[in-house]
């Protein structure tokens, strides 16, 4: 009898984790590195400054475990692109994120997110990402490496991550979709020991920012 409950309970668990599939797998990974010294953290000059905010932008997550998998955005965040010469390579993005401002699909997570068990929000109530190099991707095009020092949870660490980026005349569109470990900033919340959080975080974001006329 017991040999049958343990086939029955490790079949129920392979059947869970299929059924939720890791949704960071199939993403590209951000590599991360120590942060990188910001050289000209001043706005470079003659640029154009194109502002981020919540109603033009969007930026939004996938978190997992290993039953099912959970949809997550930052509502409040504020920052810019500033445009030199309509040139991605020349410009600087910059972000700051309220971390209190989370949301999730599941009014429980929401709460339970916001605690010392994952962005302590009452401690760090910022995340920050300032853009050290942006460098066009192998594919051409649209295609960038995006560079910069992401400010975490207390953590600043250098994150490397693939984006389209498109400037045209009214507006410059960023979108990008890529994994993280969250245990690279300290994010080490186990979860439940029968249904354990996966490390790999999907970010996505998705910024579309008007330009004057």
């Amino acid at each position: 009898m017991a040999r049958y409950l343990l086939i029955f309970t490790l079949s129920l668990i392979a059947i869970l984790s299929f059924a939720c599939a890791n949704p960071a797998a199939n993403k590209p990974k951000a590599s991360v590195t120590n942060a990188v010294p910001e050289t000209n953290p001043a706005k470079p000059a003659g640029a154009e400054t194109l502002v981020i905010s919540p109603d033009n932008s969007k930026v939004e997550f996938v978190a997992a475990k290993v039953t099912r998998s959970h949809n997550g955005s930052f509502k409040q965040f504020n920052g810019t692109i500033d445009l030199l010469g309509n040139s991605a390579e020349q410009s600087r993005v910059t972000i700051d994120i309220e971390t209190g401002s989370v949301v999730t699909d599941e009014d429980q997570l929401t709460g339970h997110l916001k605690t010392p068990d994952f962005f302590d929000v009452a401690k760090y109530p910022k995340a920050t990402f300032v853009s050290t190099a942006i460098a066009p991707g192998t594919a051409g095009g649209p295609a960038y490496n995006i560079v910069g020092n992401f400010d975490l949870h207390g953590v600043k660490k250098s994150i490397t991550f693939p984006a389209t980026i498109q400037i045209a005349p009214d507006n410059v569109s960023v979108n990008a979709e890529f994994a993280i470990n969250r245990k690279d900033f300290g994010l080490v919340y186990p979860g439940k020991a029968d249904d354990l959080i996966r490390d790999g975080v999907v970010i996505r974001l998705t910024l579309k920012v008007p330009r004057k006329p």
